[in-house]
């Protein structure tokens, strides 16, 4: 059965606070993805912007990876995104959860071929987004106010 914490050092309350405003930010993601789940062609419109402005690794991973199977990513990545949300604010499995999340960021950050550039160094969805996640997947254990 889970149960509330409420213990913490003032770090732990830190990565908590945190963990739930990256799972705000997450949440709201989803929600500009909801119409995904009916209808992938926004996502095949974005993959193929993506296409023509990439190159390389990120190109070659559109095109075996991405673009063949946007049907069932415009399913999973809205649910994901929410639920990962969700987990992040009720702080449930905070370290697992923001893992997770990190790799499905750095697996968009790829796939666009940002993260090769310059740009990606000021980029609100880049290191802020990163580092956030990495912070709570390296050190979000037993935080305060979470789900045990």
């Amino acid at each position: 059965m889970a149960r509330m914490s409420f213990h913490g050092t003032g770090e732990g309350v830190g990565l908590r606070v945190l963990s739930m405003f990256m799972g705000l930010f997450l949440i709201l993601m989803a929600g500009q993805k909801v119409g995904w789940l009916l209808d992938s062609s926004a996502l095949m419109a974005e993959l193929e912007r993506w296409r023509g402005l990439t190159s390389g690794s990120s190109l070659r991973y559109l095109e075996a990876v991405c673009i063949p199977y946007a049907p069932i990513f415009a399913r999973i990545v809205p649910l994901a995104e929410f639920a990962a949300g969700a987990s992040l604010i009720v702080g449930f499995s905070i370290r697992l959860t923001a893992g997770l999340a990190l790799l499905m960021v750095l697996n968009f950050h790829f796939a666009s071929g940002i993260m090769f550039t310059w740009g990606y160094l000021w980029n609100g969805y880049g290191p802020p987004v990163i580092g956030s996640l990495l912070a709570l997947a390296v050190g979000g254990r037993m935080l305060p106010f979470s789900l045990r």
